[in-house]
């Protein structure tokens, strides 16, 4: 299996590129570096938070706006086709895109790309397509939509691993999942509430709203951002021709090639399959109204999910920063894979036992934070493969991440006939067990705990005894 090349540090870039960071990488941190960020990204970090925002205020609402009158009066099935269904294939698309043309053209062009796209159709969107009450027309312009996000923000996941010294690579994880999954669905629902709620505005006022609050954040993320990296191609000298469009397809064979790859992507998958599996189950079994016994309200049930990315977001940080000591692939197996195998199942049959919300927002509040076990899982993928490769490790990471949304409300709709909803959450322990095993191979050198063994090895062979004292 492929390792990383030893010029393959900091920038990622390879040695025509030349470093993205010139300092040399064990220098002492100074600033806001001492929390996980480097300096010449910072700007992105907020760009990535308020465009995702904006992202995020239609989340809540926009189905049923679609099918007012107002909206477009779409029956419920194209309303929810619109803006699950469509939408989700095309985010699962521009998800693996995002790291293969950021590969070809660099990230900072490939945001660009995601940036102009969103507004544009979303203009679209709103002043044309909705306007119109044309179905087929409203369907295809949100779905098309789509595309824009995961170039813009997957893009700069992108850049900021490449970009980054390698100690800092799972802090960085940390903190783009910490903007990302704060402005999407956790903030976005937060404006959409406050906009229509106290501040009166109307639903298409509030859908304009988004619009403005993207805008803001592509104009931060394209222009703000001076490190140079983000503009070359992702590429070292055994690439002939760098920014070739045959390199968009070229990266799939990285599946077969590195099975390490292969593996990630399938964790990541299981990542968070099973959160968007509970949230789609639980309104039909922890609802007063549910057959299997339910308790809550359809706003307690609502709420169980702000609580569990509320958790999830803080500890996002933390693991990102834990990960890069106590090693990227340990923190995942260990605290992603094994933890959530043990919470997905107990925050199911534990909340149902107790029959309160406490219970049920408690065991959500664990879930959520191990499910943050998995971050340094993007500072792992890239670190893995050879710098010209780097693109294609984080498509496969991104494509699964799409794909969870997909997979987790599929198997509920597969096994919950079958065996209810203690079988569907048992199903999902077991998926996370399985995928710990798989974790086992994405052992890389650049991991901070495989550094570690290195140095307390060579410190045996060479006697050095403060060196060998050093924890593993």
């Amino acid at each position: 299996m492929s390792q990383s090349p030893p010029t393959d540090r900091g920038s990622g870039m390879g040695a025509p590129q030349g470093p993205a960071t010139p300092e040399p990488d064990d220098r002492p941190l100074t600033g806001i570096e001492r929390i996980g960020i480097p300096r010449p990204l910072v700007w992105g970090f907020v760009a990535v938070l308020i465009f995702m925002i904006g992202d995020g205020v239609e989340i809540t609402y926009l189905s049923d706006y679609l099918q007012q009158p107002d909206g477009g009066g779409l029956p419920g099935a194209q309303a929810s086709f619109a803006t699950v269904t469509a939408y989700g294939v095309a985010v699962m698309v521009a998800a693996w895109f995002s790291g293969t043309l950021s590969a070809i053209w660099g990230p900072r062009r490939v945001m660009w790309l995601g940036a102009a796209w969103w507004i544009v159709f979303e203009v679209i969107f709103l002043f044309i397509a909705i306007p119109t009450q044309s179905s087929a027309f409203i369907i295809t312009t949100y779905a098309i939509r789509g595309f824009a996000y995961p170039l813009f923000a997957f893009a700069f996941l992108v850049w900021a691993q490449i970009a980054s010294p390698e100690r800092m690579r799972g802090s960085v994880a940390g903190w783009f999942w910490f903007a990302f999954t704060g402005g999407l669905p956790t903030l976005g629902a937060a404006v959409a509430a406050l906009a229509i709620g106290p501040f009166g505005m109307s639903l298409y006022g509030t859908l304009v709203l988004s619009l403005v609050l993207v805008a803001i954040g592509s104009v931060i993320g394209c222009f703000f951002v001076k490190e140079p990296s983000g503009s070359k191609p992702i590429a070292d000298e055994t690439v002939e021709n760098p920014t070739s469009l045959k390199r968009l397809f070229e990266g799939v064979d990285i599946l077969w090639r590195d099975r390490r790859v292969l593996a990630g992507g399938l964790v990541r998958i299981v990542n968070t399959a099973p959160q968007y599996g509970f949230f789609a189950m639980f309104p039909f079994t922890f609802g007063v109204e549910a057959t299997d016994g339910g308790f809550l309200s359809a706003a307690e049930v609502s709420s169980l999910s702000a609580i569990a990315y509320g958790a999830n977001i803080a500890a996002n940080l933390f693991f990102g920063v834990f990960g890069d000591y106590f090693g990227w692939r340990r923190t995942v197996t260990w605290f992603g894979c094994l933890g959530c195998a043990v919470a997905a199942p107990l925050w199911y049959f534990g909340a149902m036992t107790a029959g309160t919300f406490a219970a049920a927002a408690g065991f959500g509040v664990l879930y959520g934070v191990l499910l943050a076990g998995f971050v340094p899982l993007s500072a792992l993928m890239p670190s893995m493969v050879p710098t010209k490769d780097k693109g294609a490790a984080l498509a496969v990471l991104n494509f699964g991440a799409g794909g969870a949304a997909f997979v987790g409300p599929f198997m509920v709709t597969l096994f919950y006939p079958l065996f209810g909803g203690g079988g569907v959450a048992i199903t999902f322990g077991a998926l996370y067990v399985l995928v710990a095993l798989l974790s086992t191979r994405l052992k890389d050198d650049s991991d901070p705990h495989e550094k570690k063994k290195a140095r307390i090895a060579q410190a045996q062979g060479t006697g050095s005894p403060a060196a060998a004292s050093a924890p593993v």
